[in-house]
């Protein structure tokens, strides 16, 4: 198929996420559009496309020959399949946003949101029909980490929850789909839990950012990747699971609970956090430390996989 003949999605916005989900759509073969306010910032979205080129299957080039720039929201999502929505968290302009596109942009598009914190509902209000708008959280960077939250408003009909699941698989993503609508979603309130306490650990004395790092990826993190929270309990149990787990350990959970902190960021407190992590990590080495992060994110992700298809 060429590049002519592919079909075409809608990114809306440039930013890091908008950016991630560009690269990854055009990785796909998908002709991408992206829209930003200003004409300026297609500079910098083709500046992350080539950044990102090393996580994909294609080059740099390959992966530029199918993006277009736009500051037209309407050419951007006329005719387009899917059009993914990832401006900044302000519900007013993502409600506008999603209005213009309505009036220009197929009636049988998914319309998606990369929303953290917002419900669909509300993004969707100002449609005449505000189902159609679904949230696709993807976790940073979206060219790289396979989740996705999806979540459908009251009125999102069950077919294009089908269709949204269906669309990010074929993309090589995971997503999971949310019961019912929670703000933050699963993976930001889990991550915000662990940040207040590595935040409270700092600011007591307890270790430095760079020591909570290192005990996450020397911990934590590699166990999580493998068995998500509630099976590493079940194992940790022994032959016996979580009902053993919860009979010797748990019933001191919500004791351990009650000692967790409440740390302070008041500007004291957010100036101590900076001041130790731009010491351990630098400043001036942001491509390099993004491109070493995807190689080792995408190494983990390719081990597991190879595991998996060894043991079927």
């Amino acid at each position: 198929m060429s590049t002519t003949d592919s079909p075409a999605v809608a990114v809306l916005g440039g930013g890091t996420i908008g950016a991630g989900w560009a690269a990854l759509l055009a990785d796909a073969g998908y002709r991408v559009r992206v829209a930003v306010r200003r004409a300026e910032t297609a500079q910098a979205v083709t500046a992350a496309v080539r950044l990102h080129a090393p996580a994909l299957a294609a080059d740099a080039d390959a992966l530029l020959a199918r993006l277009t720039v736009t500051t037209d929201v309407a050419e951007a999502v006329t005719g387009a399949e899917v059009v993914l929505e990832s401006i900044s968290e302000r519900l007013a302009d993502k409600q506008e946003l999603f209005a213009a596109v309505e009036q220009a942009a197929p009636a049988e598009a998914l319309l998606l949101s990369s929303t953290s914190t917002l419900l669909p509902d509300a993004i969707g209000a100002r449609l005449a029909q505000s189902g159609r708008v679904l949230v696709a959280h993807p976790f940073n960077p979206p060219h790289v980490i396979p989740l996705v939250e999806v979540l459908g408003g009251p009125d999102t009909e069950p077919k294009l929850v089908e269709r949204t699941t269906e669309f990010l698989t074929a993309l090589g993503r995971t997503p999971v789909v949310l019961r019912r609508p929670i703000a933050g979603f699963i993976a930001n309130r889990l991550q915000t839990a662990l940040l207040r306490e590595a935040i409270h650990l700092v600011q007591q004395g307890v270790a430095t950012a760079a020591d909570i790092d290192d005990a996450i990826t020397g911990s934590l993190g590699p166990r999580w990747a493998v068995v998500g929270p509630f099976q590493a309990l079940h194992l940790g149990g022994g032959p016996g699971g979580i009902r053993q787990w919860f009979g010797h350990i748990g019933a001191g959970l919500a004791a351990g609970w009650s000692q967790l902190g409440t740390p302070d960021l008041d500007d004291e407190g957010i100036a101590e956090l900076i001041a130790q992590t731009e010491t351990a990590y630098g400043t001036d080495v942001y491509e390099q430390r993004v491109a070493a992060r995807d190689r080792r994110q995408l190494a983990v992700l390719a081990a597991l996989r190879d595991e998996e298809e060894e043991t079927r």
